[in-house]
């Protein structure tokens, strides 16, 4: 039995891309809410290995009841193997600040990554910077500027991990555009899977047997500690999470496989309402004025630079060969 989700991409789907991109975002901005609600109760490297445990148990079995153990095969497996390292490395700068700061703060800075994918545009794709991308930068950075108030005595240099993580995320998304679109969804996220059991059991290993110093693990315990006492509510967690984040990335896979990133870009940053009102649902709270409007200013520059993208793109297919 075929289960077409999972198959490599044959042609582009603009319609179901766009449901697939929404359906993404809202499943794992629940995904991301849950992980800071329960960070109290594990570590990032003791849930970051028992997600991907999980990750990689359901891949298998997704394989076993559909179209083979050859989708977990990869068409270019230094590519996506680099891609599975540079999002290992996105989500560790993510999840490391989630005790500290708001789910809304992580989202933004995140969802910087359309002004890094406009900064490497040219030494990376060697594309020409218009003024249109340069006014989606500048609106974007003030939009960051304006969340993270680096003028004020609350500012804390945990509020830049966020933003690191949008950097990886933008290097992610050039990645997968450019030398991963014959993937399929599952080699993707299988390879994620592996890289995350990886790095989450030599974490665990290396800050168990060197255990930090006493201060550094209560001021940062989510990524201080490498294997705290796994309890029934962490291991049932690490099952739903595991469950959301596979749904989730296997959703938004297909979706920029199948459909012109510029179309998607724009409801890729509902991402951003959806970590809102999950924030508001799990922890009672919304985010502040100056929080909302930099979450505006951000998602207004990503939404622009997606639109002369798509601008660009049409402009380019009229022009004679």
């Amino acid at each position: 039995m075929k289960i077409k989700l999972l198959e490599r991409p044959t042609e582009d789907r603009p319609v179901t891309a766009m449901i697939l991109v929404l359906s993404g975002v809202l499943i794992l901005a629940l995904q991301d809410s849950l992980v800071k609600y329960m960070a109290s109760e594990t570590s990032f490297w003791q849930f970051q290995t028992l997600r991907s445990m999980g990750n990689g148990f359901l891949l298998l079995c997704l394989c076993a009841i559909g179209s083979g153990f050859t989708l977990l095969i990869p068409l270019n497996p230094r590519m996506v193997f680099l891609r599975a390292a540079v999002m290992t490395m996105c989500m560790f700068c993510f999840f490391a600040g989630a005790p500290f700061l708001s789910v809304a703060q992580m989202a933004a800075g995140l969802y910087t990554y359309p002004l890094f994918v406009t900064l490497l545009a040219a030494p990376v794709l060697g594309e020409r910077v218009g003024i249109w991308r340069i006014i989606a930068l500048l609106l974007g950075v003030c939009g960051a500027m304006t969340i993270l108030r680096p003028w004020t005595s609350d500012f804390t240099l945990v509020q830049l991990l966020p933003i690191c993580a949008g950097l990886l995320y933008a290097i992610n998304i050039l990645i997968l555009r450019r030398y991963c679109r014959g993937e399929s969804p599952v080699t993707l996220t299988f390879a994620v899977a592996v890289m995350f059991i990886v790095s989450g059991a030599m974490g665990s290993l290396l800050l168990t047997v060197f255990a930090p110093e006493q201060a550094l693990q209560d001021a940062m315990p989510f990524v201080a500690i490498g294997w705290p006492v796994l309890t029934l509510t962490v291991l049932v967690f690490a099952i739903i999470s595991s469950v959301l984040n596979l749904s989730g990335n296997i959703f938004l896979n297909r979706a920029y496989q199948t459909a012109e990133s510029s179309r998607l870009a724009p409801l890729d940053f509902s991402y951003l309402l959806f970590a809102i009102i999950w924030g508001k649902v799990l922890f009672g709270s919304w985010p502040s004025a100056f929080t909302v409007a930099g979450m505006c200013m951000i998602a207004s520059a990503g939404i622009l630079t997606a639109w002369r993208e798509h601008v660009n793109a049409k402009s380019r297919k009229r022009k004679p060969a």
